[in-house]
């Protein structure tokens, strides 16, 4: 008797877990083409490690959707504001898969600087979250270099919802979607682990790092806020690639570009 209420509470267990999976939101993952360039590679090394003087560079913006939760990550240049920022307005991209900037949950940046922060009025509805490294920055008087505190405004006057996070934050509380707290490129900057179902995990790295270069040597650039910290961050996202089989996203490089479906097209 003992041994069938066993396999009863045993087979029950299994049945919840089973539902419960079955009911969990899907989770899709889109790369949204935020401008183009080139870079001097040069300048991403404090130990000259690198000669090339241009080298491709991109600035990507992503979409994650979590059932009708919708979040972006990452918004770019403003449209026009310099000759790298030669897309679409963000707004216009969220148009062709179906997404409302008033139907944005939360707005996820990387870190303050104007590439990653440039397009974040459209999003009024959103919850900004933010290193809380950063935030203090760009509120401080007067602020921290680099930080754009003009694409900050419409959430610094109180009025819009802002999260200021010190640490790790699960974004929508069952392990898909894990703000990292990633510091180095600046105080508060930020990764982000997208947990897929077919492709598996992703971790998009801000600037964490900048070409695979960087990442394959913990290539550190001069401009970098914090170097020590720096390199711990790229470790960190190293022991989280070969823990979880993940696959590294570097934002900046083209390279990787073709790691994730083709827009509008979503990676689930």
């Amino acid at each position: 008797m003992q041994r069938k209420q066993l396999w009863a509470l045993a087979f029950a267990g299994a049945m919840v877990a089973t539902s419960a999976f079955a009911q969990a939101p899907e989770v899709t993952l889109t790369r949204l083409a935020c401008g183009d360039g080139t870079n001097d590679q040069r300048r991403f090394s404090d130990s000259y490690a690198y000669h090339n003087e241009k080298m491709p560079f991109t600035f990507s913006c992503y979409v994650v959707k979590h059932g009708s939760d919708v979040m972006v990550w990452d918004t770019g240049y403003a449209p026009g504001s310099t000759p790298n920022a030669n897309n679409k307005p963000i707004t216009d991209l969220l148009s062709q898969i179906n997404v409302k900037p008033d139907q944005v949950k939360y707005v996820g940046i990387s870190h303050f600087h104007a590439d990653h922060t440039g397009q974040l009025a459209p999003f009024t509805n959103a919850t900004l979250l933010i290193g809380k490294g950063d935030w203090d920055g760009a509120n401080a008087n007067p602020p921290m270099g680099g930080a754009n505190v003009a694409g900050l405004k419409p959430f610094m006057g109180g009025e819009r919802k802002v999260e200021a996070l010190s640490g790790d934050k699960d974004v929508f509380g069952d392990g898909s979607v894990v703000i990292l707290r990633t510091p180095g490129h600046t105080p508060g900057h930020q990764s982000l682990l997208v947990r897929l179902k077919e492709k598996g995990p992703v971790v998009l790295v801000g600037d964490a790092v900048h070409f695979h270069e960087n990442y394959a040597s913990d290539g550190v650039p001069g401009f970098n806020y914090d170097r020590a910290q720096t390199v711990a961050s790229i470790e960190r996202i190293k022991q989280i690639e070969k823990n979880l089989k993940a696959t590294v996203v570097i934002q900046h490089d083209p390279r990787d570009i073709g790691k994730l479906a083709a827009f509008p097209a979503a990676t689930k």
